[in-house]
């Protein structure tokens, strides 16, 4: 049985990557489309307010909970683990790094060489980010979602303890 600091974390950890993983898919299955069919200078200048806008405090605090909270439950809970949580919660872990290291490597700077065409050409500006920024966080989507399964297999394999709170 998981003792409840443990538990905590992992249920910490699951509603965490939850959260974020519903901002990611928000955007890519409703903000992004709904921008696709704007012109382009309505399009730069949305995505730039988004891009000025998220970041923000709040975002930061889930943007690294979503590792510290399942590093937490890792280390906190070698030895009391089986055979299905330790996995399930390196490979969460894993996901939401590589996620990470896709914003960090990608997205951000199609961001900020968004920001820097301010005041130019829309429609240039538009062709570089778009389609790019889209890829990216399909892919960085998809990291978020599989972490959120893997620490729900791995908060489920703890049995009702974990859910016990």
């Amino acid at each position: 049985m998981m003792c409840a600091m443990i538990s905590l974390f992992l249920v910490l950890s699951l509603v965490a990557n939850c959260l974020y993983a519903g901002i990611m898919l928000t955007f890519l299955i409703a903000i992004m489309p709904g921008l696709a069919g704007l012109p382009d200078e309505q399009f730069t200048a949305v995505m730039r307010r988004f891009n000025e806008k998220v970041p923000g405090p709040a975002f930061l605090v889930l943007f690294l909970g979503v590792v510290a909270l399942p590093a937490a439950a890792l280390f906190t809970g070698i030895g009391e683990y089986d055979s299905v949580e330790i996995p399930a919660i390196v490979g969460a872990l894993v996901c939401v790094v590589a996620g990470h290291l896709v914003t960090i490597a990608g997205n951000i700077p199609l961001n900020n060489a968004l920001a820097k065409s301010e005041g130019g050409d829309d429609s240039a500006a538009r062709t570089a980010f778009e389609s790019r920024w889209n890829t990216l966080h399909q892919i960085r989507t998809a990291f978020t979602l599989v972490a959120c399964l893997l620490l729900a297999i791995a908060l489920w394999d703890g049995g009702a303890a974990a859910l016990a709170i």
